[in-house]
């Protein structure tokens, strides 16, 4: 018999360094330090400073947004534009804990008239596919609306 099959596994190293307060810099690597503090909502003191929670909600959206452009360059679907609106909801859980219960998200992109369909069920295996929605254990709930150009007169 020979050894299991070993998965293929990513590491995303990160460094948080508390600042004072209820204020951290978050360090990546090669990347541009960023600021995270707590948010109004829960006392913080720096509304001009991304927080953990739009840290969180980023990910999702932009997770999405990044795995629709590069479904789309594969299967050649002309994207013209992309943009999602995503909102955190934040709320006692079935579990009874605080927490996100669910991030509600709206697609708008742009593609050209007959491929309206095909960006449609490609938004959808984006979504699936989507590696930090598919890490919550929450829902993740999509709208989706397709623009297509309007013709010349």
């Amino acid at each position: 018999m020979g050894s299991p099959p070993r998965h293929k596994e990513f590491r995303f190293p990160v460094q948080v360094q508390w600042e004072g307060g209820r204020r951290t810099t978050v360090r990546v690597e090669g990347k541009p330090p960023a600021r995270i503090a707590t948010p109004p909502e829960f006392r913080g003191t720096d509304p001009d400073t991304w927080s953990p929670e739009d840290a969180l909600v980023a990910s999702v959206s932009s997770c999405l947004a990044v795995t629709i452009a590069a479904l789309a360059e594969r299967e050649r679907l002309p994207l013209r534009d992309l943009s999602i609106h995503a909102e955190g909801v934040v709320g006692r859980r079935h579990d009874g804990r605080f927490g996100f219960v669910r991030i509600e998200q709206a697609v708008e992109l742009e593609t050209d008239r007959e491929q309206e369909a095909a960006a449609r069920a490609l938004v959808a295996r984006a979504e699936e596919g989507c590696l930090v929605s598919a890490s919550l254990d929450l829902p993740v709930l999509s709208t989706i609306h397709v623009r297509t150009p309007t013709p010349a007169a």
